[in-house]
């Protein structure tokens, strides 16, 4: 009787029961971005300054891949996400104060 009572209760966990079909789906997108990410760095002298971006863009969706299906995030609620996000938010920030400090620095010229 006791187990009825909190079909509603918003603070006990329920858990994502997902097909394992699904798992192995994502886990063969990892994989193939895995490969995709080597086969990127084979041409990293053609794509240039281009080059960090799309690694940094596989990278971007295998993590979008890994918080949304291996930690459920896909599956809980907004308060959650929010929390990720604004930890990346804040990851982006960081990287942009360091571009913008190492590109403001002066070059020093030694007297020497």
């Amino acid at each position: 009787m006791a187990a009825n009572n909190h079909k509603h209760d918003p603070n006990v966990l329920h858990p994502h029961i997902s097909p394992t079909s699904m798992y192995l789906k994502v886990a063969a997108a990892l994989f193939g971005l895995t490969i995709l990410t080597v086969v990127a760095h084979q041409f990293h002298h053609q794509l240039g300054a281009f080059a960090s971006l799309v690694a940094f863009g596989i990278a971007a969706v295998k993590a979008t891949l890994v918080l949304l299906y291996f930690m459920h995030l896909k599956d809980d609620n907004n308060m959650n996400r929010a929390i990720f996000a604004s930890g990346f938010f804040f990851l982006i920030v960081l990287l942009l104060f360091s571009v913008v400090d190492i590109a403001t620095r002066v070059t020093e010229v030694s007297p020497l």
